[in-house]
């Protein structure tokens, strides 16, 4: 297991936020992204809780954020190296946003995330 404090995990959370392009982020909606210490479940490295944009409708509104947790201590458990975190939060970080553009799983493992 990796040592990193939270400050330089947030940092690399915001690191992989600036690696996605601009024109996929300017339609990004009502979204947060925290890191959170513990996961709620051991493998669990990440969390898109919300309603993904594809399936918004005229419906939509006055609701709360959709929540994007990165789980820090479950990432860091799973790394080796340095440069190993830094790999695993950027894809974390790019599975958990493509939920919430309506992506599932199954594409995403097609896709390697």
């Amino acid at each position: 297991m990796i040592d990193m404090s939270r400050e330089a995990f947030e940092a690399l959370v915001g690191e992989a936020l600036d690696t996605i392009p601009p024109e996929l982020t300017a339609h990004m909606r009502n979204v947060v992204i925290i890191v959170e210490d513990d996961a709620p479940e051991r493998g669990l490295l990440g969390l898109y809780q919300g309603v993904p944009l594809t399936e918004r409708g005229d419906w939509y509104g006055g609701v709360l954020p959709d929540h994007i947790s990165i789980y820090r201590r479950e990432i860091l458990r799973i790394c080796d190296t340095p440069d190993e975190v830094v790999s695993e939060v950027r894809i974390t970080v790019v599975h958990e946003i493509a939920h919430h553009f309506g992506i599932d799983d199954h594409r995403l493992d097609e896709l390697g995330y």
